[in-house]
């Protein structure tokens, strides 16, 4: 199963919500680069979908999400009285397709939210009617207007989003190579001014250093160290636009132990001076 991952922020942005039913013979439009995501939940019937090469058959209790930017078309029509709900929404951030196979994540900035939205693509959910009751709620005060309307609106889009993420987490089963990774992450985010070698991880994580650094090189493309070092740099612009530290204590407080090595990193990394980046950005 794939899984449309959503950088975060911004959050996606609920337009509106609609109910549609088509008798045997209709079919859904075909479409092209719409422009916004479209997400349906078949009641009753089954529609027959297609996003570029991929086919699905969307039957009562399921859902499809469909990107914005290709070709939407009906493979079938419906053989029997077939009604859906469709939600149009927006989304101004980054976003791709994540195979369940294959889940390799970019490595995160300092200050970059560590959250990431996960909404499977074709899914049964669980929990059903909970979204059903969502659906007849937005699509009741589909015509309402004022900010009330507006935030409850958003809110419940919000909830729904959320329900069809829980199932996901519900069902998945990160692999180990991905728990690994992620572990480690969270290991070098949270101990990143102190000294860390492999070896240090090893001891912390329980795992040969080797095989850490495998599974970081898999899912984050680079090795425990890379990530580290990055780290520590993003962490010293936010130190150098916020505070009027000396470069040397700001390299020691993310975790260089000598101010000369510090500056030559974060050259090779900014193309700038410790110096230079912070009178370019903190004003």
């Amino acid at each position: 199963m794939n899984n449309i991952l959503f950088e975060l922020p911004p959050l996606p942005y609920y337009i509106t919500i609609g109910q549609t039913c088509y008798e045997p013979g209709q079919q859904h439009p075909n479409r092209r680069n719409i422009g916004i995501f479209d997400l349906l939940f078949v009641i009753q019937g089954t529609l027959f979908m297609g996003e570029d090469e991929k086919h699905w058959s969307v039957g009562p209790g399921q859902s499809l999400l469909l990107h914005p930017d290709r070709y939407h078309y009906s493979t079938s029509p419906c053989s029997e009285k077939t009604v859906f709900y469709w939600i149009h929404f927006e989304y101004q951030g980054t976003y791709h397709e994540l195979s369940e196979s294959h889940n390799t994540l970019p490595i995160r900035h300092a200050w970059a939210n560590p959250y990431r939205l996960k909404v499977p693509q074709h899914s049964t959910p669980r929990q059903f009617e909970s979204v059903l009751h969502l659906l007849s709620l937005m699509h009741d005060q589909a015509s309402a207007n004022g900010s009330t309307a507006y935030w409850k609106e958003q809110q419940r889009f919000i909830d729904l989003i959320q329900l069809l993420e829980d199932e996901r987490s519900e069902n998945a089963t990160p692999s180990s190579v991905m728990r690994l990774a992620e572990q480690t992450e969270a290991y070098l985010r949270q101990h990143f001014q102190q000294d860390i070698t492999n070896e240090t991880l090893s001891d912390a994580l329980h795992f040969h250093p080797n095989y850490i650094v495998r599974c970081m090189k898999e899912i984050y493309r680079c090795t425990p160290m890379d990530y580290l070092l990055q780290y520590r740099l993003e962490q010293a612009k936010l130190l150098l636009i916020k505070t009027e530290w000396p470069v040397s204590r700001i390299g020691e407080q993310v975790g260089f132990r000598y101010a000369p090595y510090f500056s030559s990193r974060f050259k090779r990394h900014t193309g700038l001076t410790p110096l230079t980046f912070r009178k370019l950005y903190s004003r």
